[in-house]
């Protein structure tokens, strides 16, 4: 089964959805800034973080950006200026 990064940052303008989708996204990868993850997903689990993002957020107000990155291996997409942390070899497995 192949994985894909995707990049997930999202901008929630009530608290409580704010907590909700961020415990949500936190278990399919790894926080890179407040509200940026990265995420090494399969096909399926890519479909299962939208539906979850879904089910929390609040379409009117909220918005939440999921960016296909391709390989997991390839970090050449990525360029960071100043403080950061690093990115993972390989992404979280949701279980």
């Amino acid at each position: 089964m192949a994985r894909r990064r995707y990049l997930v940052a999202y901008d929630i303008r009530d608290d409580k959805r704010l907590r909700n989708v961020a415990s949500c996204v936190e278990g399919y990868g790894t926080r890179v800034q407040y509200s940026v993850f990265v995420c090494d997903l399969s096909a399926r689990e890519a479909v299962e973080l939208r539906a979850d993002i879904e089910a929390r957020f609040k379409p009117s107000e909220d918005s939440v950006m999921i960016i296909d990155l391709g390989s997991p291996g390839d970090m050449s997409r990525f360029l960071f200026l100043g403080s950061h942390k690093a990115l993972p070899a390989s992404g979280a497995v949701v279980v």
